[in-house]
């Protein structure tokens, strides 16, 4: 029987004959091509590995924040241009498992309660986007509405209770209620963070160099005693910096505010800058470190969700991120509270409703807890300019703060 030459159509090579020899190039090529090609396929592997698993992080203990709008699905890109937003971040007292190795007595004698020491307000304007920070201070005496717990209680109003006791009277959701009552102003989007978040999220960015002025901060309480000058912290000593009082400015909450508005500022600066961004193993571990350590709305429990209001900052000038103090004045019924300072404060919030940049006229410090080593640039006006500044809403002397474009350090006391 004769084979035929021809199978399916194509001419067949005969089992003897001789084939070409592939140049070294092609195979290299042959090669490069397939490595590549399982490194890409290796890489969307990984990366849908990450995202899966950073979703099904974000999203345990989500909570509903009641009474807030509906919020539309994220998708990909930065948070919609003609659309402002706020955050609220909630810092609790509370001891995880690093805590209580290293702060043992603190932990074990602590009543079962849980304090929101931290409360912060973060507002984004519509573009062009502004960000204002505004820390409410722990001791602020503020009314209180009507809240429904997690599970499904419901806690009564007071008509004065201070901030830091409403996290432990009704949750997170009923901080936010208390805060957006205060301004009338909407907050889709919070966090509870705890002392172990604190450590984990600086440590994942490699820490955050801050600066100790004065004499130098030696505090027994919180275990530091550390020179002028500037120091890299991460991990406890970041902790043991944020919470700090009687090592800075007069010793008190408000002081230490100031001191925190410096680590924020700088913390920030940290996390936008080219050295962390372009870092893509570093991005992966404050990916993680978020993901382990926040308690989320529900609103806010999507990574795409983070990945979109994360965009929505990364154009902001360093002199368009204003951290404030909420302004307060002592409480005539008891002096180691205060109470808001209500002309102050309502301009505060019309300035932040504007959408316009703030633009501060107060001190950099709250009682003496920081010191101003470098102003923000064009904070004093050049009279040769003829260029017209962009508008801005100018905040009442009342109202204390920094910029992250300005420098500050530790206004430090031996005590």
């Amino acid at each position: 029987m004769v084979r035929s030459q021809k199978r399916g159509g194509r001419d067949t090579v005969a089992r003897h004959a001789t084939l070409p020899t592939p140049s070294a190039g092609k195979t290299f090529l042959k090669f490069f091509g397939i490595s590549l090609g399982v490194v890409l396929v290796s890489a969307i592997a990984v990366a849908a590995f990450v995202v899966t698993d950073l979703f099904n992080r974000v999203g345990d203990d989500a909570e509903v924040l009641e009474g807030s709008s509906e919020v539309q699905p994220p998708t990909v890109g930065a948070f919609p241009a003609d659309q402002a937003f706020s955050i609220m971040i909630v810092g609790t007292d509370e001891c995880g498992e690093i805590t209580t190795q290293l702060l043992g007595p603190r932990c074990s004698e602590a009543d079962g309660g849980v304090l929101n020491d931290v409360n912060l307000l973060i507002h984004v304007s519509a573009e062009p986007r502004n960000v204002t920070v505004v820390s409410l201070p722990r001791d602020l005496g503020v009314p209180v509405p009507e809240c429904t717990r997690k599970d499904g209680s419901v806690a009564s109003s007071m008509s004065k209770q201070p901030m830091n006791s409403v996290f432990d009277h009704a949750g997170l959701s009923c901080v936010v209620k208390t805060v957006s009552e205060l301004g009338d102003i909407p907050i889709d989007f919070a966090a509870k963070i705890s002392f172990d978040g604190v450590m984990e999220i600086t440590d994942a960015i490699g820490g955050v160099e801050v600066c100790i002025g004065g004499d130098g901060i030696r505090d027994p309480k919180t275990d530091i005693d550390w020179a002028a000058g500037p120091r890299t912290i991460s991990g406890y000593d970041a902790l043991k910096f944020i919470r700090t009082r009687n090592g800075v400015g007069d010793g008190s909450d408000l002081a230490r505010i100031s001191n925190q508005q410096q680590y924020m500022s700088r913390l920030a600066k940290k996390i936008l800058s080219e050295e962390t961004l372009t870092d893509v193993p570093k991005v992966l571990r404050l990916a993680n470190a978020v993901a382990d350590n926040i308690v989320p709305s529900e609103s806010l429990s999507d990574p795409l969700r983070l990945a979109q209001l994360a965009l929505a900052l990364n154009d902001v000038p360093f002199s368009d991120f204003v951290f404030v103090q909420y302004p307060n004045v002592e409480d005539p019924e008891n002096s180691n509270k205060v109470v808001p300072n209500e002309q102050a404060a309502d301009a505060l919030w019309a300035a932040m409703k504007s959408g316009q940049p703030l633009q501060l006229t107060g001190d950099v410090a709250t009682h003496s807890g920081v010191e101003l080593v470098t102003p923000a640039p064009g904070s004093t006006p050049d009279p040769t300019s003829t260029a017209t500044p962009a508008p801005r809403a100018t905040l009442p002397p009342e109202i204390s703060g920094q910029t992250a474009e300005q420098e500050t350090c530790a206004n430090g006391k031996q005590r």
